[in-house]
């Protein structure tokens, strides 16, 4: 079993960190490049959101990332110090069907990477918003 975690800046430049832990999980767990692109994504949603709605801004406060194998997929945790924002309930409230001119703004984002994984949930621990989350790989 695979297992990485790391803590980064809550900066949108250290995402090229946060993407070097993904790609070394990748290859450490033997990952596909689509998976591995998926779960990119995943993780720079959730990121994107900490830095520019959390934060309202680049902050040195410490995001979590930690990496898991569970056979047949990965077990994503994130957890930050922004205020506390559960982004499930967010993504979950998003009418991704509606039209452009009928969907409210923001969320999308979420929806999208929520529809890549199972099991997700949202927790508010020790002042940490902590998303736990599987995302199950593709069978080659």
């Amino acid at each position: 079993m695979s297992r990485l975690s790391r803590s980064f800046p809550a900066r949108l430049r250290e995402f090229e960190q946060v993407r070097a832990l993904i790609e070394a999980f990748g290859e450490m767990a033997a990952i596909g490049r689509e998976d591995r692109h998926k779960l990119t994504l995943i993780v720079e949603e959730l990121f994107t959101n900490t830095v520019t709605h959390g934060f309202r801004g680049d902050s040195d406060s410490p995001v979590q990332v930690t990496l898991e194998s569970t056979g047949p997929g990965v077990r994503l945790t994130y957890e930050d110090s922004a205020p506390r924002h559960d982004p499930i309930a967010a993504g979950l409230r998003t009418d991704i069907d509606a039209t452009v001119n009928l969907r409210q703004v923001g969320g999308l984002g979420v929806a999208i990477a929520l529809g890549l994984t199972q099991d997700a949930t949202y927790d508010f621990v020790d002042g940490r918003n902590r998303v736990d989350m599987t995302y199950l790989l593709h069978k080659p």
